[in-house]
């Protein structure tokens, strides 16, 4: 097991630490304007594009031959990654696969930018749900790859979160932690917003 590392390379990617609380500062007041019927139906989305995104994952390992067992059965599988290390693994792909796979996270981009702006038509609330989708993905992506692959082993297993525009290299609990708090704060920011709402209903139905 890796000892544990606290910054993330390059140095930069360790500003992401400071989201959730800009997130938590920004909407404190007057929350993000989004409902919580919003935020599920943005969840179930972010849930399931995760899962899609691990096992667009495990495929890459299979193609590459870093899944030894995936010819086998699930339980196979499951065992496959039993000593594997991502951010080593990364000298091994060839580099047309990680010109495609630079692609496909820009994509990935565009398409979780895509739920946000049809999920509101304020810009704050679409930033709002633009934090909420992608922190939920991104634990749903780690939560897919350990449930199929049983990676990560630990929370210090170091991964590679991005490739554009240079590899952003983190133990896993790094983004687990951001996404997390981003989540939270997004979360309360709704729940500031439905209490506005409730209090400014309560007013209206006062006044004569």
């Amino acid at each position: 097991m890796p000892s544990f590392q606290l910054w993330a390379q390059p140095w930069w990617v360790n500003l992401l630490l400071l989201i959730p609380l800009a997130t938590y500062f920004a909407y404190r007041r007057k929350g993000s304007s989004l409902h919580w019927r919003q935020l599920i139906i943005i969840a179930i989305f972010a849930v399931a594009f995760g899962f899609v995104e691990a096992a667009v994952v495990v495929y890459l390992r299979a193609a590459i031959g870093l899944l030894p067992g995936y010819m086998g059965t699930f339980a196979d599988l499951r065992h496959s990654s039993l000593g594997y290390t991502q951010a080593e693994s990364l000298t091994q792909f060839p580099q047309s696969l990680l010109t495609i796979e630079m692609y496909r996270e820009a994509a990935t981009m565009v398409m979780l930018m895509g739920v946000a702006l049809l999920s509101a038509s304020k810009a704050s609330a679409r930033w709002a749900a633009f934090l909420w989708v992608f922190a939920l993905w991104d634990m749903a992506y780690y939560a897919g790859l350990w449930i199929t692959v049983r990676w990560p082993a630990s929370l210090t297993d170091f991964d590679v979160l991005f490739l554009i525009p240079v590899p952003w290299i983190a133990q896993v609990w790094f983004p687990l932690l951001v996404s997390l708090l981003t989540a939270v704060a997004v979360a309360l920011s709704s729940a500031g917003s439905a209490r506005e709402t409730a209090a400014g209903g309560k007013a209206a139905g006062t006044g004569y």
